[in-house]
């Protein structure tokens, strides 16, 4: 990775102090590392693994008073997007602006970016930033873009972001993300744009709030309050400590087992930015709960019960202007609430028919839109697949990712000629076809902290049939047949046999009694899935943060 040297010598030259940045350059004198107190994680059993409650919906006025929060990420739909962080990173601060924030998204300029986004980005302005341990100093661009009241600033290195994939390995992906990490803090003094609240997301901006608390805290970003929010706790940013101290030019004090280290000889991002955060949030109160136990916790279990004071679950929602079956452009036949009953037939007959399936309205059609690895529970549902072909169910699989799991699902679909058609690819297109065609959802996860599919498919009328782990069990109330209540179908161990018992509860009301079945297709479609009550309580939290003024 070759070291940035061009450019004038007029420009400013952040190399000296990151946190000394003014809108007008200048060369000011270095910042004053400040040597903040940690204390060392309790033993497991000192802190029982309770999650803190998200703000109540209740006692909320309207309107509240205006707070600026920059949300510092690694991906963004439309921009880059791999997973559902993309997607919160999109729809989150779009919600966040129409309940009276001011928003600010910082996003890596990735060279994968499509030109149609790049073409329309404003420049507004460029300095150096001292990054390595060694003094080594690198470009800082920075591109704007404004959409939908929001405004995105990309950070811009050529060097770091050249790549058509935002992740590649970590021997790249620690020192991008150390300098993505502390060019973010070093933009925002720079526009002079200081935010009441700093919203970080997954390890990539895991370095922000040390970077804050410690390389910064003398500069005028210092003032906002941090919130990190975990999406997936099983990836941190774990490397050799001498790589990170290197990349990264943190002193030495922060690389101890209460902020960066972990084991003998590594460095975790994501940990240490869990120890400098005002406030830890995860995707669902259920996950927020279970990354506290040694099952879940990816090794930081004692970490975050001890941390558990500042944590909290809110699960996420969905963009209903996106996923919404009464106006989405890609469906051949829209409905709403009151003709679903019917077009859901229409497009069960137009998605087997593109997929080469035997075309019966009646059939019982389960989709999977996932991508193809462990943690989806994948290896249950390649264990009782055979169970389920019983002429009078097909099933539809859409996804990427381990080639065991793609190659077992091509094997079933060569198998079951007609019943099974296996999608091997990623087609943004044809998963709004399965969710609209299909008559129910699988989402068996070993663990999932929130999940989208199941809010996706509830939106169309696909009933879900779902694990009750992380953020399934807080959006999926089981059917009760004894009140004719709950919006899908759930089993709680992960084992095979509970899954499959599941799809053929699931199947059973759904050939004998068609009336209970649609009453819960029309129970999905009516549950509110939007952003609007999770913006709300993020909103609740940066005023938590930040009292009135």
């Amino acid at each position: 990775m070759a070291e940035k040297t061009t450019g004038s010598s007029k420009r400013k030259k952040a190399a000296e102090s990151p946190a000394s940045e003014k809108t007008v350059p200048a060369d000011p004198a270095p910042a004053e590392t400040v040597d903040l107190p940690v204390a060392e994680p309790v033993a497991e059993e000192a802190v029982p693994p309770v999650a803190a409650e998200a703000p109540s919906e209740e006692n909320i006025d309207l309107p509240q008073p205006r707070r600026s929060v920059a949300f510092i990420g690694s991906e963004c739909y439309p921009f880059v997007k791999t997973g559902g962080l993309g997607d919160v990173m999109y729809a989150l601060p779009k919600a966040l602006v129409k309940q009276n924030c001011d928003v600010k998204v910082i996003l890596p300029r990735y060279k994968c970016i499509p030109w149609e986004y790049q073409e329309k980005m404003v420049y507004r302005g460029e300095f150096y930033m001292d990054l390595c341990s060694d003094g080594r100093s690198f470009y800082v661009g920075i591109m704007e873009y404004v959409w939908n009241g929001v405004v995105y600033d990309f950070i811009d290195n050529e060097d770091f972001f050249r790549n058509g994939n935002p992740y590649t390995n970590l021997v790249d992906d620690i020192p991008k993300y150390c300098f993505f990490a502390k060019a973010a803090l070093a933009a925002l003094n720079y526009m002079n744009w200081v935010p009441d609240i700093i919203h970080c997301h997954d390890w990539q901006a895991g370095l922000v709030p040390v970077y804050l608390r410690s390389v910064f805290s003398g500069s005028p970003v210092a003032s906002a309050k941090v919130i990190l929010t975990i999406h997936n706790l099983r990836f941190q940013g774990i490397y050799n400590i001498a790589t990170v101290k290197y990349w990264s030019g943190l002193p030495d004090y922060l690389f101890d087992y209460a902020v960066l280290k972990q084991g003998a000889d590594d460095a975790n991002m994501f940990k240490g930015g869990l120890t400098y955060a005002d406030m830890i949030t995860t995707v669902s109160e259920t996950y927020a709960g279970e990354i506290q136990s040694t099952f879940f916790g990816e090794g930081l279990d004692a970490h975050l019960r001890f941390h558990s004071g500042k944590l909290r679950g809110i699960v996420n929602g969905i963009d209903t202007e996106l996923w919404d079956s009464s106006t989405d452009p890609i469906l051949a036949c829209r409905y709403g609430i009151s003709d679903a009953i019917e077009k859901k037939k229409e497009n069960k007959l137009l998605l087997q028919e593109k997929l080469g399936l035997e075309k019966d309205s009646g059939k019982f059609v389960i989709g999977l839109v996932s991508r193809l690895t462990d943690q989806k529970g994948l290896d249950l549902v390649d264990f009782i697949l055979p169970e389920l072909i019983d002429g009078n169910t097909q099933i539809v699989v859409l996804g990427t990712g381990d080639s065991r799991y793609e190659n077992s699902f091509r094997y079933y679909e060569d198998a079951f000629r007609g019943s099974v058609c296996s999608n091997i690819m990623y087609d943004e297109g044809r998963a709004h076809q399965i969710y609209a065609g299909a008559d129910a959802l699988l989402v068996p996860s070993l663990f999932e902290p929130c999940g989208l599919t199941q809010l996706i498919s509830m939106r169309y009328g696909t009933v879900p049939i779902v694990r009750e782990t992380g953020g399934l069990k807080d959006t999926v109330l089981p059917y009760n047949e004894y009140d004719n209540s709950g919006n899908g179908f759930t089993f709680d161990r992960y084992e095979a046999w509970l899954l499959l018992d599941a799809i053929n509860r699931a199947k059973t009301l759904y050939f004998t009694n068609r009336e209970r079945w649609d009453k819960m297709v029309i129970r999905d479609m009516e549950k509110d899935v939007s952003w609007e009550n999770s913006a709300r309580k993020y909103r609740q939290l940066y005023l938590e943060l930040k009292p009135n003024y």
